[in-house]
């Protein structure tokens, strides 16, 4: 599961630094949704489905946290998120998993698509079944 981190520039000053999000640019797809999640404890796991058409890019924008990704083909990696100008791209067909969240952690995360219950996968084996 390789090219799945992208690294943004940081551009800045004395002032402070700014990272720009631009959609097919540095964000590899229109984005549709965006949306953070934020208040978790450190023991809760969220996530935990894939989606049969929706791709993702996971951020934290402050703190971090740990996002494993399963292709359901045999290769699973965990990265660590804790730098605001790293991401995660999450293909759609990809199990994800965020956890091992930091008491301060914002994760946001970019969506090619609109909310759709239909396109998400919450049980492993349907996941399973769909890769293959």
């Amino acid at each position: 599961m390789q090219d799945k981190i992208i690294n943004f520039k940081v551009m800045g000053d004395q002032r402070g630094s700014l990272i720009a999000l631009e959609e097919n640019h540095n964000v590899p797809f229109d984005v549709k949704r965006v949306f953070y999640i934020y208040g978790t404890q450190g023991n809760i796991t969220r996530g935990n489905h894939s989606h049969y058409q929706t791709k993702q890019l996971l951020i934290t924008i402050n703190g971090g946290c740990q996002v494993t990704l399963d292709d359901g083909k045999g290769n699973k990696e965990t990265y660590t998120l804790n730098k605001p100008n790293v991401g995660i791209l999450q293909d759609e067909l990809v199990w994800g998993s965020m956890h091992n969240f930091s008491h301060d952690c914002v994760l946001m995360v970019l969506a090619d698509s609109y909310y759709d219950d239909k396109d998400y996968i919450r049980d492993y084996d349907t996941f399973l079944k769909a890769v293959k």
